[in-house]
């Protein structure tokens, strides 16, 4: 790691302590001799031979080694914080640091957010060891701006985020996205609770109480985020929704579901009323026992 203000006799003996080259002094000789680029700082990775000159080159063209980030749709901050750690960025706990405080990147999207959960697109990232944690933020925060102008979100659309987000987590199929959304707001509009386990989960995940499965109990669980409680939205996304999950938020079906279910493979069954959703879940755990 070849750091910022490192003079270039500095970069020869880091470069020589790690067998990269054998004699420094001739190093920066040929550097002053043919002094056309600066040699700039960063992170190198030499996984094969190189003479000094090819050294050079390369730390003169800056070609510094990237770390890639995948970030799955769907996950929380938790989750893309130790993401970058496994990455070798930094610590998990430095990048929630930010991602728990550095709303001013949202603030003219989310002026009430809390967090910078929702607006950390999903993608794959290259970063540098020479990145903060504040830029690689910055980075995904400007991915679901590009992705939101594409898809026409509305100016103040934290709503909007955070209804994607709990439709993310629903269901992995996006055929089923938008009737996931119709759920939710069709129950929005008759003050009917959400009763969404994933917002249940990411409140428990908050206050560090999720065991790894949602029991029974779980459902009388004190948060904000529990939409088994609170009717309405929760205070803020539980997640960070894709593409897909986003324009099912923003353009969900037009249907009179009320509730669904899960079939076991995937997908979902979807019921008008409470009475057929019963029927639905008693058909579903028969076929279930008899697997």
């Amino acid at each position: 790691m070849l750091r910022q203000g490192y003079s270039t006799r500095r970069i020869a003996r880091e470069l020589k302590s790690a067998g990269v080259i054998r004699n420094a002094e001739s190093f920066v000789l040929w550097h002053y001799l043919h002094r056309k680029r600066s040699l700039k700082a960063g992170e190198y990775l030499f996984d094969k031979s190189a003479n000094a000159l090819e050294v050079h080159d390369r730390l003169a063209r800056g070609d510094i080694y990237v770390h890639t980030v995948v970030i799955p749709e769907g996950y929380t901050i938790f989750d893309i914080a130790q993401a970058i750690q496994d990455a070798g960025l930094g610590s998990s706990q430095e990048f929630l640091n930010v991602a728990m405080s550095d709303t001013a990147l949202i603030a003219d999207l989310a002026p009430q957010a809390k967090t910078l959960e929702g607006y950390l697109f999903p993608n794959t990232y290259e970063f540098t060891r020479t990145q903060d944690m504040q830029e690689m933020a910055a980075a995904m925060v400007k991915q679901f701006r590009q992705v939101a102008h594409e898809i026409g979100l509305p100016f103040d659309l934290q709503k909007t985020v955070t209804m994607a987000s709990i439709v993310e987590k629903e269901t992995a199929v996006p055929d089923e996205r938008p009737l996931v959304a119709s759920v939710y707001y069709n129950r929005l509009a008759k003050n009917i609770p959400l009763q969404a386990d994933p917002s249940v989960i990411y409140g428990e995940l908050l206050q560090g109480a999720y065991s790894g499965a949602l029991h029974h109990q779980d459902m009388q669980f004190h948060s904000a985020y529990n939409t088994y409680l609170h009717p309405g939205l929760p205070p803020g996304p539980i997640g960070n929704p894709g593409k897909s999950s986003l324009e099912a938020a923003l353009h969900p079906a037009t249907t009179d579901y009320y509730y669904f279910v899960s079939d076991g493979n995937g997908h979902h069954k979807f019921a008008h009323s409470l009475e057929e959703h019963n029927r639905n879940v008693g058909v579903l755990r028969h076929v279930m026992q008899r697997k």
